[in-house]
């Protein structure tokens, strides 16, 4: 079977996605072959291409997409052809028209989540899931700081968090990103283009700063981050849309109460198959009883990848995006 794919051969800016037919062989021992009928688009798939997060080079590029399951290999029992089936990776390849994948990285879609919401979402989802409930821990009624709640990841975090009931606070460039963040459920929006963030988070918990913040961009928002957590706080540093945090003096958290920090991944969360089961089955649950919507701000043709990158970086975009094969 012919395939197309991309392929990142060095790192760099957007054009060195190239792109390239494939002939599939037939799936083997343990695998499916995966036709893809939308493909997410995510931050991480940028630190992939430029060489923030290394990869093994000529490498694919893209972790998430939703699809159909076209023919099965030997041992594989879990699913069968005409299954619907999304994936978060780990292996990169995702931004194909097909391709052999093993079946123990695939979750069946259930029937009340189309194609497009799950690889708007699966990745963003199971990585809101994990930050809220298993590392961030939070409860109801603690007040908590989202950055970049307009964003794909940022909405999925306000409106999870306000259905366990804490106070959101989020963060945005603009008063169009603003109203966005609102109707996901935070409850107050900061404006950082207009206003500095810590005094306003201050202003707003009467002095006593958030019990989590939840920062995936980076270097821009360390300070701020911390100088908006209350005592033993904790930052969740999960992205770098603006860059890698760098080298920081650990003593910073003692001086400003004596927080707590850590830098997770899906996958060190997902790495056992209950918990990622139990993950992804939550999600699903949430969508399906419409606690969690999904907006799908842009769509691009799969092979508009490059432009995709482009708007992203550029903090052109709301929501998820997806590419369509």
């Amino acid at each position: 079977m012919q395939a197309r794919h991309a392929i990142i051969r060095e790192n760099g800016g957007p054009d060195v996605i190239q792109w390239e037919d494939v002939t599939l062989a037939d799936p083997g021992e343990g695998e499916v072959r995966m036709r893809n009928t939308a493909v997410g688009l995510n931050m991480i798939d940028t630190y992939h291409r430029k060489g923030v997060y290394p990869v093994e080079l000529p490498s694919g590029l893209g972790l998430e997409a939703a699809g159909v399951v076209e023919a099965v290999g030997a041992g594989v029992t879990n699913l069968k052809e005409g299954d619907r089936v999304v994936t978060f990776g780990p292996m990169l390849g995702a931004y194909s028209t097909a391709r052999n994948m093993p079946a123990d990285r695939l979750f069946p879609l259930p029937d009340g989540v189309a194609d497009d919401v799950a690889a708007a979402a699966f990745l963003k989802g199971c990585t809101t899931e994990f930050l809220v409930e298993r590392c961030g821990k939070v409860e109801s009624g603690w007040p908590v700081l989202v950055h970049a709640a307009a964003g794909g990841t940022g909405q999925l975090l306000c409106q999870w968090l306000k259905h366990i009931g804490a106070e959101v606070i989020g963060t945005t460039s603009s008063a169009e990103k603003a109203e966005k963040a609102k109707a996901a459920g935070a409850d107050h929006v900061i404006l950082y283009t207009e206003e500095e963030v810590a005094p306003k988070v201050r202003e707003i918990t009467g002095g006593k700063g958030v019990r989590v913040v939840f920062d995936g961009v980076g270097k821009d928002t360390w300070e701020a981050s911390l100088d908006s957590l209350g005592p033993r706080g904790l930052q969740i540093s999960f992205g770098n849309a603006s860059a890698p945090v760098g080298d920081t003096n650990l003593a910073i958290l003692a001086q400003k109460g004596s927080l707590f920090t850590t830098r997770p991944t899906l996958f060190d969360y997902y790495s056992e198959a209950a918990d990622a089961q139990a993950g992804a089955a939550r999600l699903f649950s949430l969508l399906a009883d419409g606690v969690l919507t999904v907006e799908i701000g842009q769509r691009y043709a799969l092979e508009e990848a490059a432009q995709a990158h482009i708007d992203l970086e550029g903090r052109k975009t709301f929501g998820s995006t997806v590419l369509i094969p």
